[in-house]
């Protein structure tokens, strides 16, 4: 199957039974979700959520984000990874919304990037979901789906994903495409034992093709029988090995 097959596919599928995906992140308006998906760094969404409706109300505003001190942050997202540098990020965050975007989140990627805590991933993310832009943030699922799938080839770093996965899939589609990958790696395509044999896409997937097959399966029985072949050979010259040094013990004896 050719790569513009798959994207062809992948469109279709998700399309049809996802039409509407959103973030599983909980947030009432822009400001929210930028704190919410800078506390998402290397975290999970749940635990995002269960720590952030204190962190809002106490925070309604940049204002008072701004006139915090990360000291206090810290006490609202000690359950979070990395709590120290995220409550220092907020902080900042919030004191360059007010004195530098008059306390409004910016639309712009390359604004947003100048916050504290604000990678390209979380930028990507703030312009797809919030302001509608044809952006796509690419996190660990994005990047291991994107491969698995045969979406993107050799692209070996979230960077080269993201520009093959905007250069081949529809301008109109790049934000929810985001979600779809996400929410396929978290809860079928899993890192370490993916669902293959529940996955409704595994018919156009690039992985399972390479390990599901008639012919990947004989591949493997084959190199199974080799190996242990090879690891019978081995005890058998062993097994000779240590009769000649015997012997070579009692003729010295």
């Amino acid at each position: 199957m050719t790569k513009s097959d798959r994207y062809k596919n992948f469109v279709e599928y998700f399309s049809k039974h996802q039409p509407a995906p959103v973030t599983e992140l909980h947030y009432g308006n822009p400001f929210q979700l930028l704190m919410a998906v800078i506390l998402s760094a290397q975290c999970t969404d749940k635990r995002i959520n269960q720590v952030t409706p204190a962190l809002f109300e106490r925070f309604p505003t940049p204002e008072a984000l701004a006139a915090s001190t990360s000291d206090e942050v810290f006490n609202y997202i000690r359950r979070v990874s990395y709590p120290n540098n995220k409550a220092k990020h907020l902080v900042g965050m919030g004191k360059m919304l007010v004195e530098v975007f008059n306390s409004e989140v910016p639309s712009n990627i390359e604004d947003l990037q100048k916050m504290p805590g604000v990678g390209r991933k979380t930028a990507n993310v703030i312009a797809s979901v919030v302001f509608d832009a044809p952006a796509i943030a690419v996190d660990t699922h994005v990047f291991r789906v994107s491969n698995r799938i045969g979406l993107t080839s050799k692209a070996t770093t979230p960077l080269a994903v993201e520009k093959q996965l905007v250069k081949y899939l529809p301008q109109d589609v790049l934000g929810i495409a985001h979600h779809w990958l996400i929410l396929h790696g978290r809860y079928i395509c899993l890192a370490r034992s993916p669902k293959c044999e529940e996955c409704p896409i595994s018919w156009f997937c690039k992985y399972y093709e390479q390990t599901h097959t008639e012919t990947y399966l004989q591949k493997a029985e084959a190199l199974k029988t080799k190996k242990a072949a090879q690891l019978k050979k081995k005890k058998a010259l062993d097994k000779i090995g240590k009769e000649l040094k015997k012997r070579s013990v009692d003729k010295d004896i």
